[in-house]
């Protein structure tokens, strides 16, 4: 379908009155099981998504950029909210923001929220949504940015960097560097998609070079300093030959560093450290631990951008991609 779904789609496709699909979207009114389940059903298979602006402004969008993250307490994503509102901030366009907590389900309620707004455009983080949240992306008829990644098939516009080529790049950087014994330390697992292919990279590079991952660490929390020297310490403890460790995040790398000053572990002499986002967090830190910066301002700024580049009325997916691509910062710890 290249135009939003109607109500009209819907009850032509359930074989119902319009104001019997109308009663059973609003959950007004009595209709019987059978009915309900076929309206529902024809509403999830197009993607429907209820239209709150009543009366004369019915077919008119609103002056609201709908924003859907994991989370508003990481410091990744809120830079990326900095970067994008401050383009907005000089339009009549104002951001909303939603919070999906990695869960898919969820972020697909947030985005069905956001869209029934109707607003100027959405912004998405990651790739990855159910087939509901991107059937109605693929139907919204606004412009569609998805950041953060770029590895994957992109619903319309796509801003970010490649995981997978992250995590490759610093495995080809951490064993040019002779490291051999290697350990790797992650969270939010298997819910963050993108630390996943990060992980996959670095994985890959390692088995080109024939090496084997000595030891891991997973945690399906966030990640936090205190976090970064606990498992620090239980994966040291576990395999105490280990010479390097990979984190999934900056956050975490800067707690494993933290762990090495209080335990007298000499870094990188006796542990190399590394990981990712380039964190402005590292400077705060005894030793600036090794990164690569992942350009979440410039992506936050970039989607802006492009949902004022794209407004128009009668928009259709364009089907582009902007990539930025990061540099392994050595820091001190590698």
């Amino acid at each position: 379908m290249a135009r939003r779904p109607t109500l009209k789609d819907i009850s032509e496709l359930a074989g119902v009155s319009e104001m019997t699909a109308s009663r059973v979207l609003r959950g007004k009114g009595e209709a019987s099981p059978v009915t309900r389940d076929r309206v529902l059903e024809a509403a999830q298979k197009v993607g429907y998504v209820p239209n709150r602006i009543a009366g004369s402004l019915s077919s008119k969008s609103v002056d609201l950029v709908g924003v859907v993250v994991p989370s508003i307490s990481s410091f990744v994503f809120a830079e990326v909210l900095t970067g994008l509102s401050n383009i907005l901030k000089t339009t009549a366009m104002q951001p909303v923001f939603g919070v999906s907590d990695y869960d898919l389900k969820t972020e697909e309620a947030v985005i069905r929220e956001m869209l029934s707004w109707q607003p100027k455009g959405l912004v998405v983080a990651g790739l990855e949504h159910t087939d509901t949240a991107r059937k109605m992306m693929e139907n919204a008829g606004i412009p569609i940015v998805e950041i953060m990644d770029v590895d994957g098939d992109p619903v319309d516009l796509a801003v970010g960097v490649s995981h997978r080529r992250a995590g490759y790049e610093t495995g080809k950087a951490i064993l040019a560097r002779g490291y051999k014994n290697l350990g790797f330390i992650g969270t939010k697992y298997p819910l963050d998609h993108r630390a996943a292919k990060r992980f996959e990279g670095f994985q890959q590079a390692l088995s080109e070079a024939g090496v084997t991952l000595a030891d891991q660490e997973f945690f399906s929390g966030g990640s936090t300093l205190l976090l970064g020297r606990e498992l620090t310490e239980k994966l040291l403890r576990r395999s105490p030959k280990i010479e390097m460790i990979y984190y999934s995040s900056d956050t975490m790398s800067c707690g494993g560093l933290m762990h090495c000053v209080m335990n007298g572990i000499s870094v990188p002499d006796q542990l190399a450290i590394a990981g990712f986002n380039g964190l402005d967090l590292r400077y705060g830190m005894p030793m600036l631990t090794a990164t690569m910066n992942a350009y979440r301002f410039e992506i936050g700024k970039k989607a802006a951008q492009l949902i004022l580049e794209h407004e128009q009325s009668d928009y259709r997916a364009v089907r582009q991609v902007v990539e930025f691509k990061p540099d392994i910062e050595y820091g001190d710890t590698l």
